[in-house]
């Protein structure tokens, strides 16, 4: 039977490691990858709209990057910072500040970042505005991790930006401050609207996982033609180990063959010419 080696266990190691890395490739990585580029392209286009548009009035829920008007007052007693964040590549903390608003809602706002002193310690910054002010920022989801502020370094920080890390009454999500509003910090950067590498990385690994499968069938049909890759090979191995024999052996022969002289210093089995 011509395919019977693929029976053998080196071949079903072989085969079994070439298919399961090419539907990884195929069915998780670079599905993957294309969700994380349709994730960017949803994301530079809702920062694109929102840039261009008029703010919304604050009404409990919008949508991710929407520009929204609140109105209210700071409550900076429950004021908490964001720890181990990084802007523009270098550490910094984010101030996270609740917010009443004039129909008596409490909302997160991100006031902006602050750098760190002696590497790891909040530095003192500006208190919000006392009394009623008018504020637009980007609308942002809560982050995940809801574990409760602590102290630590004279100020309440939180790992997460979350409604329930902070307080008890607050809506989810937070308002991110843009610049040259009241109470704004350092004003976050908005992420780049560019479209990543993500697209050219999932057709890189289905590039990937259709080049292993072909790599299995090319020497799966070399193996399975008359005489083999394998069996070529061991008869290259043979055929060489066969010459080498009979090159010994010749040489063998050769010495065999040659005279020797005898006790009285003449040569047997070679003819003298007087």
């Amino acid at each position: 039977m011509r395919f019977k080696f693929l029976l053998k266990p080196g071949w079903l190691a072989l085969t079994l490691a070439v298919w399961v890395f090419a539907g990884a490739c195929v069915y998780l990585l670079s599905p993957w990858q294309f969700g994380r580029n349709d994730e960017r392209q949803a994301q530079n286009s809702a920062i694109t709209k929102s840039l261009g548009s008029d703010p919304a009035p604050y009404g409990g829920r919008h949508d991710e990057w929407q520009k929204v008007e609140v109105k209210g007052r700071y409550l900076p007693e429950l004021e908490a910072l964001a720890r181990l964040r990084t802007v523009q590549g270098e550490a910094a903390f984010e101030v996270i500040t609740p917010f009443e608003t004039t129909t008596g809602r409490k909302v997160l706002i991100d006031r902006g970042y602050v750098r760190p002193v002696n590497g790891i310690k909040p530095p003192d910054f500006a208190a919000p505005p006392t009394g009623e002010v008018t504020l637009i920022g980007l609308a942002r989801p809560n982050e995940s991790n809801d574990q409760p502020a602590f102290e630590q370094d004279g100020r309440r920080q939180i790992y997460s930006i979350n409604n329930d890390a902070v307080g008890q009454g607050i809506e989810p999500g937070y308002f991110q401050l843009l610049e040259g509003q009241p109470g704004v910090i350092a004003s976050l950067p908005l992420p780049r609207i560019e479209s990543g590498p993500f697209f050219s990385y999932a057709l890189q690994w289905i590039a990937f996982g259709v080049m292993a499968v072909g790599g299995w069938l090319y020497f799966t049909i070399r193996e399975a033609k008359p005489g083999g890759v394998l069996h070529e090979s061991g008869t290259k191995k043979r055929k060489k180990s066969i010459a080498e024999l009979l090159a010994e052996e010749g040489d063998e022969g050769a010495d065999d063959a040659r005279p020797e002289p005898d006790d009285a210093g003449q040569l047997h089995g070679t003819r003298h010419v007087p």
